[in-house]
């Protein structure tokens, strides 16, 4: 699979403050590839010298093998985390105007289908509701056809449904091998729609892969959760792949069984017990310490 952005010893240095620090990956085309990490960890940094917006103060972000220049900007579609819309036209009339800031715009009644917006074409921006202004927002990024876009948190604030069917848009965008780039808090998200995604905290890539392979590289078995009061911590000194906080404990264990039938014989009060197999929040938490926070 070629790849179509490249990213090469990449820093960012704001004064004494390394935000990104010497950074290297490579993201094949037509994939939906995830930046995850914690706020603070460099990922904003990260895309935004990726989009061409902020100069790196070392290293380099190739397209398709050579270095982004000016004509890179007619390359990517950006879905900004925050965008003001013009005020008092509608959605039609907003489409139609971005679409005149190209020389080839994607044809009009192929945006409004692959972002669903024909319910909402003669509305004003200002009565939009999240769901529909996240919709709004993605077809302002594909109207020039973009081989990459960028989705900066685009479901954050949005109930359910509405990111459910935001993920179906993505789906649609990804269908025509176009490139995503997506930043979120949501973990879930992120596992459903990333062929591969990268951790990210200090600064500095932690973990790439597929989620299947971090998953397998990082855990073995099921994980077992329970409330804890701080009680039997001398029974519990003996135990293999436990972490302890103050509400609660976990249990890396590959012999659920046997875990169960030691715990009940440390005294451990099993009410609240939880078994999952590990996910990318259990991921996340186990290799920065903190849970993500939206």
């Amino acid at each position: 699979m070629t790849d179509i952005l490249t990213i090469e010893g990449l820093s960012k240095n704001y004064g004494p403050v390394k935000a990104v620090d010497d950074v290297t990956f490579s993201i094949p085309e037509g994939i939906c590839f995830g930046l995850l990490g914690p706020n603070g960890a460099g990922k904003t940094t990260t895309i935004e010298i990726m989009e061409g917006i902020t100069a790196p103060s070392a290293g380099r972000v190739l397209f398709r093998g050579e270095p982004i220049g000016a004509d890179f900007k007619t390359k990517v579609g950006i879905q900004f985390q925050s965008t003001a819309l013009p005020e008092f036209i509608t959605v039609r009339e907003t489409l139609e105007l971005f679409s005149a800031f190209y020389k080839k715009p994607r044809p009009m009644d192929e945006v409004i289908g692959l972002c669903s917006l024909e319910d909402i074409l003669s509305r004003d921006n200002q009565k939009l509701s999240g769901g529909q202004r996240q919709r709004m927002l993605l077809a302002l990024a594909i109207i020039p056809m973009p081989e990459v876009v960028f989705l900066d948190e685009p479901t954050t604030g949005l109930d359910p449904q509405a990111r459910r069917n935001f993920w179906d848009l993505i789906a649609r965008i990804k269908a025509e091998k176009t490139t995503v780039i997506l930043t979120t808090h949501y973990m879930d998200e992120a596992q459903l729609l990333c062929e591969r995604i990268a951790i990210m905290d200090r600064g500095r890539i932690m973990e790439i892969d597929t989620p299947e392979a971090l998953l397998a590289k990082h855990f073995d078995g099921v994980l077992i959760r329970l409330p804890y009061d701080g009680c039997c911590s001398d029974a519990l000194s003996g135990f293999e792949g436990l972490v302890v906080s103050n509400d609660s404990l976990e249990l890396q264990t590959n012999t659920l069984d046997r875990s169960l039938k030691k715990l009940l014989a440390a005294h451990v009060d099993l009410e609240g017990l939880s078994i999952h197999k590990p996910n990318l929040e259990d991921l996340f938490i186990k290799l920065t310490g903190s849970s993500l926070r939206p």
